[in-house]
C-alpha cells in the first residue's frame, strides 16, 4: 500500500498527467457515483472506503468531535470537537469561514479576479448577475480551497444575516493548480451557490461555494434542499438566517472551494497570501478604516 501510494503521488506531482487524470473523467457522472457509494454504511465497505480516502489524502481526524463514523460520507462532513478552533472575535476582522489553502486573493480589478497567473475571470460571470457584480467591482477577494482531507464544513465569518442563495448549476472541473493553470473560468463553468450576508455593521458581504469533481453537493442549513449536480440551471432562495461569526452554515460533500468577497471597505489583513494556510476562524479581512 505504501509503494501503491508513493507511485500514485508521484504521478499527481506531474501537473499534465493530474490533469487528464482527475478531469478528462465523466466527471458529472463520477461526482454522482461519489454521493451514493460514500453513503454506503456496511461495515467492511465503510472500512476500506475510508482507510482508502486516509491512504490518498492529507486526513487529520484527532479534532473530529467523533472517533468512529457511519459510512465514508459521514466523515467526510465530519463536526470538529469543542474546543478545536478558535474564533477570532474583534469587531473589526472578518474570520476565515473555512479551513483553507489560500490562492488567488486581492482587490479586484475593474471587476475581474485572478484565477491562476495569466488568466483571470469577470465577476459578473461568477456570479451570474450584473448588479451584483457591480457592487463589488473595486472590491477585494480572497480564494479559500479546501483540499480533499480537509475538514468540510463552513461558518460565519461575521455576526451577520444570510439573506439570499443563488444557486448556479454547472459542471464539475476539479479546482486543484493544474486545472486552474489549463482552463479558463474554471469557476465560472463549475457548479456553485452565491450567498449573500449582511454583516451586522450593515456591510454586505458575498460567500460563493464552489463545488468540484467528486462533491457531490453543498449543504446550506438556511434551506431545505441539497444542491447538487442533479440540479440544472438557476434556483434562488430568499433567506432570514442570523448567525453568530463562528457559528456553522453548512457543508461540503467533499473539499472544493470558497470565494471570499467583500466591498472596498475591507481588505485583507497582513499575511493573507497564495500558498497560506488558514483555519476557521482565523482573521481573514480587516475593515480598511480600523487599520
Amino acid at each position: 500500500m505504501k509503494m501503491l501510494r508513493s507511485l500514485l503521488q508521484r504521478v499527481l506531482q506531474q501537473p499534465g498527467l493530474n490533469f487528464a487524470l482527475t478531469n478528462w473523467l465523466p466527471r458529472r457522472r463520477l461526482t454522482l457515483l461519489m454521493s451514493r457509494l460514500s453513503r454506503i454504511e456496511q461495515p467492511l465497505i465503510r472500512d476500506l472506503s475510508i482507510a482508502a480516502w486516509r491512504t490518498f489524502a492529507d486526513v487529520d481526524l484527532t479534532d473530529a468531535r467523533k472517533t468512529t463514523f457511519s459510512s465514508l460520507h459521514d466523515c467526510f462532513i465530519r463536526e470538529l470537537r469543542d474546543g478545536a478552533r478558535s474564533v477570532d472575535l474583534r469587531p473589526q476582522i472578518v474570520a476565515s469561514p473555512c479551513d483553507a489553502i489560500v490562492g488567488q486573493c486581492g482587490a479586484l480589478q475593474s471587476g475581474q479576479a485572478l484565477q491562476a497567473k495569466g488568466r483571470s475571470y469577470p465577476l459578473s460571470e461568477l456570479l451570474a448577475d450584473e448588479a451584483l457584480a457591480a457592487e463589488f467591482s473595486s472590491g477585494t477577494y480572497a480564494t479559500l480551497r479546501l483540499t480533499a482531507g480537509m475538514y468540510h464544513r463552513f461558518h460565519a465569518p461575521h455576526d451577520c444575516t444570510l439573506t439570499q442563495v443563488n444557486y448556479i448549476g454547472g459542471d464539475a472541473w476539479n479546482v486543484n493548480p493544474p486545472a486552474l493553470d489549463r482552463v479558463d473560468r474554471l469557476y465560472c463553468r463549475n457548479e456553485r451557490a452565491v450567498v449573500r450576508l449582511r454583516l451586522r455593521c450593515g456591510t454586505t458581504m458575498l460567500l460563493v461555494p464552489v463545488a468540484a469533481i467528486l462533491v457531490a453537493g453543498i449543504r446550506l442549513h438556511a434551506i431545505p434542499d441539497l444542491l447538487n449536480l442533479r440540479h440544472r440551471g438557476h434556483r434562488k432562495f430568499d433567506c432570514d438566517s442570523d448567525y453568530t461569526k463562528g457559528q456553522e452554515m453548512g457543508w461540503f460533500e467533499h473539499g472544493s472551494t470558497i470565494i471570499a468577497i467583500t466591498p472596498s471597505s475591507m481588505t485583507l489583513v497582513p499575511g493573507i497570501s497564495p500558498g497560506h494556510r488558514i483555519r476557521m476562524g482565523e482573521a481573514l479581512f480587516g475593515f480598511a478604516h480600523s487599520r
